[in-house]
């Protein structure tokens, strides 16, 4: 009698891929595990702040982090700075309601694979996801024409020198946002008036914004203020 010996059953691959998800809102992260129900991908985990998602990667991990841009006491781009920074191999994709190229331009160069705009839909979703996965790069079509159209006001392109913001920059436009006046701003910063209508001029260049209107609207989008 032929005896056809043992057989060694192969495990089955498990091929879902983890997401955890940071937004200010619980519903994004809701949505997006409903959206993503019958794909390979699953959401295991939400927070709310850039802070909370370094404190979960600390003990937990996820194959993709989704993140907005715009998180409060660690915003997306500096958390995106800080994640890439301590774990360089995590994926990493933005989402989120800003189509400007300021935060377009800083989230890929801080280590982003892909940036979808919220009102992407599932099929979209699902394409940045894999490609991101794979480690492509995905822009959603709004995002890609505000990176083709370039800088509007000034003569700043993709691939010259990234130019971030000093902290005290970044305290300036949060007094900026604040309604400080520039004399306000000299005498708590001690420096001179017309050293921060300099950094007034620069700022506006560095953002790609005409008027302080501008720096306020940056300062709000990134939860700053």
């Amino acid at each position: 009698m032929h005896n056809p010996g043992s057989i060694t059953m192969i495990p089955e691959q498990n091929t879902t891929t983890t997401i955890l998800v940071a937004d200010e809102l619980e519903l994004v992260a809701t949505g997006l595990s409903e959206l993503l129900r019958d794909t390979e991908f699953e959401v295991i985990a939400y927070v709310k702040t850039g802070t909370e998602v370094l404190a979960w990667l600390e003990n937990n991990s996820a194959d993709i982090l989704v993140l907005d841009v715009s998180l409060d006491q660690m915003d997306g781009i500096d958390t995106t700075r800080e994640v890439h920074k301590l774990y360089p191999a995590q994926v990493i994709v933005a989402h989120s309601r800003l189509r400007e190229i300021e935060y377009i331009n800083s989230m890929l160069i801080e280590g982003a694979s892909a940036y979808i705009l919220k009102d992407a839909d599932v099929n979209e979703i699902e394409i940045a996801l894999r490609i991101a996965r794979k480690g492509g790069t995905y822009l959603s079509p709004a995002a890609q024409q505000a990176v083709d159209k370039g800088y509007n006001f000034t003569d700043k392109i993709m691939d010259g020198q990234y130019v971030g913001l000093s902290q005290r920059e970044r305290d300036i436009i949060k007094l900026i946002a604040l309604e400080s006046t520039n004399k306000e701003i000299a005498d708590q910063m001690y420096l001179s008036i017309e050293t921060i209508r300099t950094y007034r001029k620069s700022l506006m260049t560095k953002l790609n914004v005409k008027t302080a209107a501008g720096l306020v609207k940056y300062a709000v989008d990134r939860r700053w203020v």
